[in-house]
Formats: C-alpha cells, sequence, structure tokens
C-alpha cells in the first residue's frame, strides 16, 4: 500500500460539506467515489480541515491509501476524469505512510470576503455587505483574537470539544478593491468559529455602540455561543492553505 496526498480546490456552494453524510453530495463522497473508480477500492479520504456547507477551498489537503497502480502523480489526471468541474485535484504525491493530513497539520490559514456591494458574478463567492465598515475597529479585535484562547463561545455548542484553546498566529483585515479580505492563520479551528468571528468583526463595524473591544474580550470570556448575533454566510470563507 502506498500514501498518497491530494492538494484540492473545489467551490462549495453546490455541496453539503466536505464530509461524507447519508442521502448528501459532499466533496469527500465524491472524490471517494472517483478514488474507487480509478483504483477498484473503497478507501477513506481523510482531510485537513472539514469544511462546512457551501465552503469553498483554494488549498485543501487529503490522503488515502491504496495499492500502487498509477504513478503517484497520475492520479491528479485519472480522477479529474471523474470529478465535476466545481472541484479539482491540483497535485497528487506520494507521501510518507505516517502523514495524516489532518494529524499532521501545523496550521491551517483561512481567508472570508466581504463585498461592499451587489454585485452579478461573485455573490456566491463573498458576502455582499453594502453598508459602510469601520475597518480600524475590526482590526482592534482581529488584533486582540492573536494568541491562544479559549473559543467556545465561537463554536456550535453541538461542537463544542473538551478543550476550545486554538492558537491564532495570524488575524487582519484588508482591504483589496471594492472587497474587505480577512485572514486568520491557527494551529486548529473550531465549527463555524471563522464565521462566528467575522460575523461579530463585522457587526462591530458597522455599529459603533453594539460592540466594543471590551464587550467581545465579554463574549470570549463567557464562553456562551448565544451571545453571537451574527454567523458570516458560509459562501464567503476560503480554506487556503495547510502547512506541515
Amino acid at each position: 500500500m502506498i500514501n498518497i496526498r491530494l492538494d484540492i480546490q473545489y467551490k462549495g456552494t453546490p455541496y453539503s460539506g466536505w464530509q461524507v453524510q447519508p442521502k448528501e453530495t459532499t466533496v469527500q463522497g465524491l472524490i471517494e467515489q472517483a478514488i474507487e473508480k480509478v483504483t477498484g477500492q473503497k478507501t477513506t479520504l481523510y482531510a485537513a480541515g472539514r469544511t462546512d456547507a457551501g465552503v469553498h477551498a483554494l488549498g485543501q489537503v487529503a490522503n488515502f491509501r491504496t495499492a500502487p497502480k498509477l504513478p503517484p502523480e497520475k492520479y491528479r489526471e485519472a480522477l479529474n476524469f471523474y470529478l465535476p468541474a466545481a472541484i479539482r485535484i491540483m497535485t497528487s504525491a506520494e507521501v510518507p505512510d505516517e502523514f495524516h493530513a489532518r494529524k499532521s497539520a501545523r496550521w491551517r490559514r483561512y481567508r472570508y470576503i466581504v463585498g461592499d456591494r451587489l454585485t452579478a458574478l461573485y455573490h456566491e463567492y463573498r458576502w455582499e455587505y453594502p453598508h459602510p465598515l469601520d475597518m480600524e475597529r475590526m482590526n482592534r479585535i482581529a488584533a486582540f483574537i492573536r494568541g491562544r484562547h479559549d473559543f467556545a463561545a465561537f463554536c456550535r455548542v453541538s461542537s463544542q470539544k473538551e478543550v476550545n484553546d486554538c492558537d491564532v498566529l495570524e488575524s487582519r483585515w484588508n482591504r483589496v478593491d471594492d472587497t474587505l479580505v480577512y485572514e486568520v492563520k491557527a494551529n486548529r479551528f473550531l465549527h463555524t468559529m471563522v464565521r462566528s468571528l467575522v460575523g461579530t468583526m463585522v457587526d462591530a463595524g458597522r455599529d459603533r455602540d453594539y460592540l466594543t473591544l471590551e464587550s467581545f474580550q465579554d463574549i470570549m470570556d463567557s464562553l456562551d455561543h448565544t451571545r453571537i448575533k451574527t454567523v458570516a454566510p458560509a459562501r464567503g470563507l476560503y480554506l487556503l492553505a495547510v502547512g506541515y
């Protein structure tokens, strides 16, 4: 058996997230079906991050084990033949047997895109929010997020773990033309964590009286997800890269 790493891009809009679900079309499910057609074997595909329904990926990483039937680099072309255009294998390569896309990852980087106007072309790829936002206020909160914190307040209660600490290495907003772009890099992320953070920061950027840095800290310290008023829509979120 050999261990194959896949680097994957996908448009999340048509799918019910990454993870296989009964009676739902998912990215993992479609790639596993393609692997079975290429190799003749059922296999489990392990991903660096289980993206939610509607979330996109520019740098998802996954691995699977199989009997060697093709040169490792040929799995890219073979799998793409069976995959829809919204899912593309960018590279395939053999990796050491101990490599595991999720367990071996040291960090993940996500990007969230907020557009400041409504468009005909980009509404599936960003949160179109045609209201003035104070990026300076949003960046003060983004800077506070850096470091190690308990992010239970920004995770759905049903998905919270025994330990909800994450070490955030980078967190910043930038403006690019008509978009605000948030990038965050951490050792791990909780379910809906980035979208809950973005929604809360956008609320702060819209309404000066609603949320200050001090009240944001109070929400974080509360560990109470019901304090989150806005969860940003999935369509603006991208899994950008994974580090090993």
